[in-house]
This record gives C-alpha cells, structure tokens and sequence, in this order.
C-alpha cells in the first residue's frame, strides 16, 4: 500500500459547486425580475416601491444579494490567494473583503426592509 500525502484546502470543489449555484440563482432572479419590471413598468417612486413591498420579490432581492456576495467572496478569496504571497497582507485583504461583504449584505438587508 502506497502512503499519499495530501496537501491543500480541498474545498475547490465545494467552491465551484456554490459559484455555480450563486451564478444559477442571480439569473433566475435577472429573469424574474426583469419579466416584474416588463409587466409592471413602473415609473414612479411609489410604483417602485410597490413592486419591492412584496414579500416574495423582498426574499428573492435579498437571496440575490446574498449569492452576489458569496459568489464574490470566492472569487477573491481565490485571487488573493494565489496572487498575494505575503501571509500578512493576504489575511489582511481577506478580513477587509469580508468585512465588506458582510456589510453590503446588512445594507441590503436595511435598504430592503426599509421599504
């Protein structure tokens, strides 16, 4: 029996398979929500807010935001890791990603329940 090391994160995998889906989720919604706009055109303020004050059109906006940011979040992570050699700056641009990320996501989160 021959002993292999292995070595690395191994979750190309797992990433791959929730960029995909990421990528998946933020057409169907492009789709959804520009067939919304076709139907309802709306051309006011009040018209605008009208078609996000639904619930459903709430959860799916936020779902989108949400792989939005997931889906970036792998992909920089990805390119910080393998273009950015010092361990210090790369953990240093990994938390300031994420801290950003997360952020976008509260903020879409406030911006849509303000509504």
């Amino acid at each position: 029996m021959i002993n292999r090391i292995v070595v690395g994160a191994h979750y190309g995998l797992r990433d791959w398979i929730a960029q995909r889906a990421t990528a998946i989720i933020m057409a169907v919604y492009s789709v959804l929500i520009a067939v919304v706009l076709l139907v309802v055109r709306p051309s006011t303020f009040e018209a605008w807010q009208g078609v996000f004050a639904n619930g459903v059109i709430k959860f799916f906006t936020f779902l989108f935001f949400v792989s939005l940011f997931y889906h970036a979040w792998i992909g920089m992570r990805d390119l910080w890791m393998d273009y950015v050699k010092p361990t210090g700056l790369r953990l240093t641009l990994h938390v300031v990603t994420v801290s950003l990320l997360v952020g976008y996501t509260a903020w879409a989160a406030a911006i849509l329940w303000r509504l």
